[in-house]
């Protein structure tokens, strides 16, 4: 069983795994799109988490997990069923290590991804201005913490594999500068 993580799962799996590579799926892009009532916010001010949406001739950069004894793999689905309860669609995608490879490293690697569809995710937040998400990501807290620290180590992790992603790099600036000027606003 393969899984790949374009979130928090690239810091922190959460199960044990054999292996693990860097890499990335092709024809989506990482959007902050989806509400977390769960982990980085609340029902009543919901954080914002990553999900994918298709992007054609885009790619995604995260990490992939092998795990491979029977039961490291059902502990690691029932694990990420409850961690991943807010997503509500499974993707078995291609998963490549290598820019200019034709075939995959992993086919068939399990994703999970957080739909638009308001009926069976109500969780969608969908679009809105850089500047509108970066005010709900500073203000938004949950049962894992503050927003931004979900937003700051994603945009760490990804630099450590390589990876700069500009949704994630503006995003994190434009949430630097409004905590910024909040600490001279607050002086």
């Amino acid at each position: 069983m393969w899984v790949f993580g374009y979130g928090s799962l690239i810091w922190k799996a959460g199960f044990n795994y054999d292996q693990r590579l860097v890499g990335f799926i092709k024809d989506y892009r990482r959007v902050f799109y989806q509400g977390s009532t769960d982990h980085r916010g609340t029902v009543d001010y919901p954080g914002r988490t990553v999900t994918l949406e298709p992007a054609e001739g885009e790619v995604c950069w995260g990490a992939a997990y092998k795990v491979s004894k029977k039961e490291d793999q059902e502990v690691a689905l029932t694990y990420l069923e409850v961690r991943e309860k807010q997503y509500d669609q499974k993707a078995y995608l291609d998963f490549f290590t290598e820019p200019t490879a034709t075939s995959p490293a992993v086919s068939g690697i399990m994703v999970y991804i957080a739909s638009p569809d308001k009926k069976l995710n109500r969780n969608y937040l969908g679009p809105a201005s850089l500047e509108d998400i970066a005010k709900q990501i500073v203000h938004a807290e949950g049962p894992s913490g503050p927003n931004r620290d979900y937003l700051f180590q994603l945009e760490k992790a990804l630099l450590q594999i390589g990876c700069i992603d500009k949704h994630v790099m503006d995003l994190a600036n434009e949430v630097r500068g409004i905590l910024s000027q909040g600490e001279l606003t607050a002086s």
